[in-house]
C-alpha cells in the first residue's frame, strides 16, 4: 500500500512539472535545457527522444548530463543525450567565464544570469554544473592567478593587488595567506624566509616525505630515494627555509604513514593546495572518487564539464604533490588499466588494492 501511494505521489509530482509536458510533446527546443532518466531502464535522454514514453513515476529531471551520470544513469543510445546537448549552456557559461575575467570588478551574478536569459538561482547550478566552481568560486580563483602572476612580474606588490582587481589593499590582505600561503612580499621574494617543516619517514612503499607550511600540508612524495624527495622539495621551494619536524609534526607524519599502510576514507589533515584554477578544479574532483573506486581521465574531464580535456586533466594529476590526499592513483584509463603514476605504476596498483580490500 505505501509503494502504491509513493508511486502516486511521484506520478504527480512528474506530471506537475512543466519539464514533463515538454518530453511529452518530445519539443527539440528544449534539448540542452535538461535531460530525464527513467528508473526502470537506467538511461537518460532529450526532452525529444523518439522512444516509447515512460510511466511518470520513473522519471527524473536533471539539469545536465554530468549530473545523470553522477545519479547512475548511462545515455540513451537512440537520441545520444551527450551529443551537443550541454552546448547552449556551455555557450553561456564560457561567455560569462570571459566577462569575468575581463572585469575589472567582479559582475554580480544577477547580471551575470541576465545576460545568459537565466534566473540567478538556475545559472548558479548551471555554472557549477559546467566548471565545477560556482561564479564567485571562480572569479576568485581568476583574480588570485592574476595576482601570483603580477607579484612576480608588477614593479610593486601594491600594483600587483591594484592590477588584479582588488580596490583596496585591505581586503586583499585579509585574504592573502589562503591564496598565496604567505604574504604578498614573501611570495614576491619566491618564497623567502617561508618556513616549510619536513619529515622523511620509511613505508612498505618506500620512502614518504611529508613537508607543512603554515598553513597546512603544502607536500606528501613517494619514492624509493630519500635524498631525491628532499631535492625535490627544495626545487619546490627554491627560497624557503626548510627546517626538520619537531615533536608535534612527527604525529602528523605517523597519520600519513598510517594511510599508506591500513587506507581509510578520508585524511583529516589541513592542506596548504597550490595550483592553477584548473587544477585545482581536477584535484577536487579526484577526492570525489570513494576510495576502493576508480575513475578514468575522461570521467574526471567530463566531470570538471570539459569533456575534451583528458590530456590537461592527466597532466594536473601529473602535478600533484599531495599523493594520497589527492589520489590521483584512483585514476586510470578508459579501459581499466593502469596508466604512468608519478609514483610509481607498482605502488599505484599496491594503493588501490590495499583500498579495496579495506
Amino acid at each position: 500500500m505505501k509503494n502504491t501511494k509513493a508511486r502516486e505521489a511521484a506520478r504527480a509530482q512528474t506530471e506537475a512539472d512543466p519539464r514533463w509536458g515538454k518530453v511529452v510533446a518530445r519539443d527539440s527546443a528544449t534539448d540542452g535545457q535538461f535531460v530525464y532518466s527513467v528508473a526502470t531502464t537506467g538511461v537518460y535522454c532529450r526532452p525529444s527522444c523518439a522512444a516509447r514514453l515512460a510511466n511518470p513515476a520513473n522519471v527524473r529531471f536533471h539539469l545536465t548530463p554530468a549530473a545523470a551520470r553522477a545519479a547512475g544513469f548511462r545515455a540513451c543510445k537512440r537520441c545520444k543525450p551527450d551529443l551537443g546537448c550541454e552546448a547552449p549552456h556551455a555557450a553561456k557559461v564560457a561567455d560569462a567565464a570571459r566577462r569575468i575575467a575581463a572585469s575589472e570588478e567582479t559582475p554580480s551574478l544577477t547580471s551575470l544570469a541576465a545576460r545568459a536569459g537565466m534566473s540567478p538561482h538556475h545559472f548558479h547550478r548551471v555554472f557549477k554544473a559546467i566548471t565545477g566552481l560556482t561564479p564567485k568560486d571562480y572569479a576568485a580563483a581568476h583574480r588570485g592567478k592574476k595576482v601570483r602572476d603580477g607579484l612576480v612580474q608588477a614593479a610593486s606588490v601594491t600594483q600587483a593587488i591594484y592590477d588584479a582587481g582588488y580596490n583596496s589593499g585591505s581586503r586583499f590582505y585579509e585574504k592573502s595567506n589562503s591564496l598565496l600561503g604567505m604574504t604578498p612580499s614573501r611570495y614576491r621574494a619566491g618564497g623567502v624566509h617561508e618556513e616549510i617543516r619536513f619529515a622523511i619517514a620509511e613505508t612498505s612503499l618506500g620512502a614518504l616525505l611529508v613537508a607543512s607550511s603554515g598553513k597546512g600540508v603544502c607536500a606528501i612524495l613517494l619514492g624509493d630515494d630519500p635524498e631525491k624527495l628532499l631535492r625535490d622539495l627544495q626545487d619546490r621551494f627554491t627560497h624557503a627555509h626548510l627546517v626538520g619536524g619537531d615533536a608535534k609534526f612527527e604525529k602528523l607524519v605517523a597519520k600519513v604513514v598510517g594511510l599508506v599502510e591500513r587506507p581509510r576514507k578520508d585524511l583529516d589533515l589541513p592542506l596548504d593546495i597550490r595550483g592553477t584554477a584548473f587544477q585545482q578544479r581536477v584535484w577536487k574532483a579526484l577526492t570525489s572518487i570513494p576510495a576502493g573506486k576508480t575513475a578514468s581521465y575522461s570521467d574526471i574531464a567530463r566531470k570538471i564539464g570539459h569533456p575534451q580535456a583528458v590530456r590537461a586533466v592527466a597532466q594536473a594529476c601529473a602535478a600533484n604533490n599531495l599523493a594520497i590526499a589527492i589520489p590521483c592513483h584512483r585514476v586510470v584509463k578508459n579501459d581499466g588499466g593502469l596508466s604512468g603514476y608519478r609514483w610509481g605504476v607498482a605502488r599505484k596498483k599496491e594503493l588501490l588494492a590495499r583500498e579495496e580490500a579495506a
